[in-house]
């Protein structure tokens, strides 16, 4: 069951030219401003952006002027801080939102690059070498265990049992002989990892000849 985490609106002063701004890139990707304030916090570390210059508030001559539209004073004006409004997850500190914000315009302007860094890059490409490794050695076990294709295809119902493994004299039931076709085809079949089209051709004729022997 997915968790929904509920978002907190955030207020967060800022200069006229810095919510222009951040607003004309929001516009530009199409997004709103909580969105890009949440890309930057997912490909940044939190230390990295919290030791960011914070673009700061509003100086004190910096003031916008709404109309209220509600309350005793609905239609009239009020100068206030320049703002702008994210929604969040709960726990952001203002002044790293705005860094954040900081941060993406630097980027769109070309100003900073982000170059992504992961510790456990080693270690994975070690864990893949190793599941290489592991891949090669088991197609070799295969091809060791797995019969040969007959040369010369498969010729009658004794032929018929030994490419589904079978040993010699025994009398397999048809429920056992699918059984045995469908785990082999599993292997076999040229879509699987380790699939052979040599051997999956004469499951396919084994099939064929037991079908027909019990027809």
């Amino acid at each position: 069951m997915a968790i929904k985490v509920r978002k907190h609106s955030y207020v967060i002063p800022c200069s006229s030219d810095f919510r222009d701004a951040v607003q004309a890139l929001a516009d530009r990707r199409e997004v709103n401003v909580g969105d890009v304030a949440r890309s930057v916090m997912l490909i940044v570390s939190h230390d990295t952006i919290t030791a960011c210059p914070d673009p700061g508030e509003p100086g004190p001559s910096d003031r916008e002027t709404v109309i209220l539209k509600s309350g005793p004073n609905n239609g009239k004006p009020w100068r206030r801080k320049p703002r702008l409004q994210a929604r969040l997850p709960k726990g952001y500190k203002v002044a790293d939102i705005r860094r954040a914000l900081g941060v993406a315009l630097a980027l769109s302007m070309g100003e900073i690059s982000v170059s992504l860094e992961d510790g456990r890059a080693p270690k994975a490409k070690e864990r893949i070498r190793g599941l290489n490794d592991e891949i090669a050695r088991l197609r070799t076990a295969m091809s060791v265990v797995a019969p040969d294709p007959l040369p010369q295809g498969v010729r009658n119902g004794e032929e018929a049992l030994f490419v589904l493994g079978f040993p010699p004299g025994r009398k397999p039931g048809q429920a056992e002989i699918k059984a045995r076709f469908r785990m082999l085809a599993t292997i076999h079949h040229p879509d699987a990892p380790f699939g052979d089209t040599r051997r999956m051709s004469q499951l396919n004729q084994a099939m064929s000849w037991l079908r027909a022997g019990a027809a």
